[in-house]
């Protein structure tokens, strides 16, 4: 979910956190602490005589985009993550791009809803050379379910931004999903979706939309640890065309006893 002129609406995962949420939440007294690394094989490029796109941020074509996110458990269904944002080239350096702070909740488990539901919101800004749309907000809706080995998750994004040229377009659709198998107890795979399709108003055409097919591996190898890989292809002229992803993840207990807790994010 990229951002390459003013006429494509706000995305507020970007390609620096690229996930699709499950419905779960940090258990109270833990914090997960995950580093997203997105590299752009194939991506946008300057224009000529420029360092920067039409829409005036920088190219993304080898751009290494890190971003540190930390959540804390604060009951039996809610949490809050917080995000910061950096972006590595070879013309600009290191950077940081911005920060997003995300509570969410979610439907206990004594409720014995036959779905996982939850629903986060996320604001923060991004710097202008990095989005044209610096101040963002996203209300995402989770649902997920586990059927034996497969599991399947939904997350139909809304997003407005506050400030910038997509301010006219109003609410914008950004949908992701995921459906992954288990092979064994330990390798689990499948593909994740990520799009952006336009204002609630009226959808861009085909062309315009942002859309990427991720074929992910996720390593269950500890209930303390979050491993997920992926290779993203974008076969819109919107979308960054290759993409390699990777999410490493530890959860800490400061409880004071092992207990294995929930997890923010894709299983």
């Amino acid at each position: 979910m990229l951002i390459y002129a003013a006429a494509i609406p706000i995305a507020a995962q970007d390609n620096y956190e690229i996930q699709v949420y499950a419905s779960d939440t940090v258990a109270p007294k833990n914090t997960m602490l995950e580093l997203h690394s997105n590299f752009t094989i194939d991506g946008s490029e300057p224009v000529p005589g420029s360092q920067y796109t039409a829409d005036g941020t920088y190219p993304t074509n080898h751009a290494l985009h890190e971003t540190v996110e930390i959540t804390q458990g604060l009951s039996n269904w809610s949490e809050v993550g917080f995000y910061i944002f950096t972006s590595t080239t070879g013309g600009q350096g290191f950077q940081w791009v911005g920060d997003h702070i995300r509570p969410r909740v979610r439907v206990p488990d004594s409720w014995h809803w036959p779905v996982g539901v939850s629903l986060s919101t996320e604001i923060g800004y991004q710097r202008p050379r990095f989005s044209p749309d610096t101040w963002t907000w996203e209300i995402r809706p989770i649902a997920d379910k586990q059927i034996g080995r497969w599991y399947f998750a939904v997350n139909p994004a809304l997003e407005r931004s506050f400030h910038g040229p997509s301010v006219s377009q109003g609410v914008g659709f950004s949908p992701s999903a995921k459906v992954s198998y288990d092979f064994t107890k330990v390798i689990s795979g499948g593909f994740e979706y990520y799009a952006s399709y336009g204002s609630l108003g009226g959808f861009y055409n085909l062309h315009d939309q942002q859309q990427q097919l991720f074929p992910a591996i996720d390593l269950n190898v500890s209930p303390k640890w979050e491993i997920n890989f992926g290779v993203g292809v974008g076969p819109t002229a919107s979308t960054d065309h290759l993409i390699v992803k990777a999410i490493i993840g530890r959860r800490f207990d400061w409880s004071g006893h092992h207990e294995p807790g929930s997890s923010s994010s894709t299983q």
